[in-house]
């Protein structure tokens, strides 16, 4: 019987299952003790049932244009515990130090008179909107929810390769991706000890109840979607019916009274937090664009009157800024008084002329990225790119420097995947979602692994044509840690260890069951 690993190959790039002489990591050992026991037949009829198990729960994406499945790979990504204690402090100093830069940067401005961060760097930012100048959240939280972009490099080190605290999406396919593997590998999940990531809507919906405006005792919640021709639609369903709140689009809304309502069979009701899915410049076409059928028109003006609250707040894609980026670890120093615990990647800014100059004769070899780029679009990769492409993208930093940053080509590294050739490294990274309640930030154990299916590929962005993984982060939780605000509110940063582990497959069941008999009569 041929092994599943026959022909796999090692040492190319830092493999997360594999050393360099092929020996099996630990946190993977009984993964892989489970795939070597299967025929490859028997490996792609699994997989098979879980595109299946996709398919039925109507697990989708938008791919130009067309609505697909949202792709799974059968073989998990798996974290050891400690790694994970390192990663999730990382990732939540990170939120806290993003949090006390836009509170500072919508209030008085002492980072940059400070010479922490350039005034040009910030007001030139094409998501700096002088709109949200003094509009003070209730309970002081901008960043609600939050997605930090991770990498494991050829060094097995992790740094953050970009920051998401505008609209961060993605975190559905991490709830369906652990119910489609639960019902997938049973056997494993009853042998493991794996953290579950069932417990974050509910760390979501208390998040967005804290930030409701002060005096109401039981705040209405609302999603706002742009409808069901976005592409993340899927997930705004999803969220709002775990959460058991509203799912409205702009038209369901309105502003009387200098408050929001929301109009329902019953009459007008009133609004007080609104879990937007809506970009800011769509949101309000009194204050942003004047064509949006997608907003509210009036919600800024409710939001400054301290009636309503707006998660995530309007003006934090300053702070993703792919410019921004390349300071948060000054920013973090600043801020919280400590050293990053995860390093950034190594960035030109190419505002530098030495930079830039720097960056024009190593074109060939380096990445560069739009500043305000998302989801993959308007990177080049210059190993991979043409002369022509190369020409033209000169022509273009050269025009616009502000626009751009170059970093070096990162090998990502890789975990099996189950590809047409068999199994194959590809590579990968990693989105943990955070949510910060003003107390504390929770990090969902694991988050989204995206993996580049295409052999090479180093873009993993599903629109880009990449897939994901269900992220295992395996054992208990250390201790917590307390990170202090620039406010002198102290951020406990909650690891999520102290949860209960993920149940095995029949208590799974149980709970799976129990929760669509609660979701039946759940208002959507």
């Amino acid at each position: 019987m041929a092994d599943l690993f026959d022909g796999y190959p090692v040492g190319r790039v830092w493999d997360e299952m594999l050393g360099l002489d092929g020996s099996v990591r630990d946190a993977y050992e009984r993964v892989h003790s489970s795939l070597a026991q299967m025929t490859e037949g028997e490996l792609r009829a699994r997989a098979e049932s879980l595109l299946n198990a996709h398919l039925t729960k109507g697990v989708t994406f938008d791919f130009a244009g067309e609505e697909r499945p949202f792709p799974v790979d059968v073989v998990p990504r798996v974290v050891a515990a400690a790694e994970w204690d390192h990663v999730a402090p990382g990732v939540a100093q990170r939120v806290a130090a993003l949090e006390a830069f836009l509170a500072d940067v919508y209030g008085p401005q002492e980072c940059v008179r400070d010479g922490v961060v350039p005034r040009r760097v910030v007001v030139s930012s094409s998501h700096f909107h002088r709109e949200a100048q003094g509009v003070t959240p209730p309970n002081g939280v901008r960043v609600h929810v939050s997605g930090i972009d991770i990498i494991r490099d050829g060094d097995d080190t992790w740094r953050v390769l970009e920051d998401n605290v505008r609209v961060p999406s993605g975190v559905s396919y991490v709830l369906a991706n652990r119910r489609s593997m639960a019902q997938t590998f049973p056997e494993l999940f009853a042998a493991l000890r794996i953290r579950p990531v069932a417990d974050y809507p509910r760390q979501l919906l208390a998040a967005l109840v804290a930030a409701a405006p002060a005096g109401v005792d039981e705040p209405t919640v609302v999603v706002l979607t742009p409808g069901i021709y976005n592409s993340a639609y899927f997930e705004h369903t999803l969220l709002a019916r775990q959460m058991g709140v509203e799912l409205v689009e702009g038209r369901d809304l309105f502003c009387a009274g200098g408050r929001v309502w929301m109009r329902t069979t019953q009459g007008r009701r009133r609004v007080d937090v609104v879990y937007r899915r809506v970009d800011d410049e769509f949101l309000d076409p009194v204050i942003f664009r004047p064509d949006s059928q997608l907003g509210c028109p009036g919600l800024m003006t409710c939001a400054r009157n301290g009636t309503v609250t707006i998660a995530n707040a309007v003006g934090n894609g300053v702070a993703d800024d792919k410019l921004i980026y390349t300071y948060v670890p000054d920013l973090i120093r600043y801020f919280l008084h400590e050293e990053p615990i995860l390093a950034n990647v190594d960035t030109w800014r190419l505002e530098d002329p030495g930079a830039l100059e720097e960056v024009l004769d190593r074109l060939p070899e380096l990445v560069v990225k739009p500043v305000d780029g998302s989801g993959g679009k308007g990177i080049v990769v210059g190993p991979a790119a043409s002369a022509r492409e190369l020409d033209e993208l000169r022509s273009r930093l050269q025009a616009d420097p502000r626009g751009w940053i170059a970093q070096p080509v990162i090998q990502l590294s890789t975990v099996p995947t189950l590809v047409e050739a068999g199994l194959r490294p590809r590579h990968v990274d990693l989105r943990p979602f955070a949510v910060n309640d003003g107390s504390s930030v929770f990090v969902l154990p694991g988050g989204l692994t995206r993996v580049a299916l295409p052999e090479g590929q180093l873009v993993v962005n599903s629109s880009q044509g990449g897939g994901s993984k269900d992220t295992w982060v395996l054992g208990a939780a250390a201790p917590r840690r307390e990170h202090p605000r620039s406010a002198g509110l102290p951020l406990t940063v909650a690891k999520d260890a102290a949860v209960p582990i993920e149940p095995g497959p029949d208590a799974f069941a149980v709970q799976n069951m129990q929760m669509q008999q609660q979701q039946a009569g759940a208002p959507c």
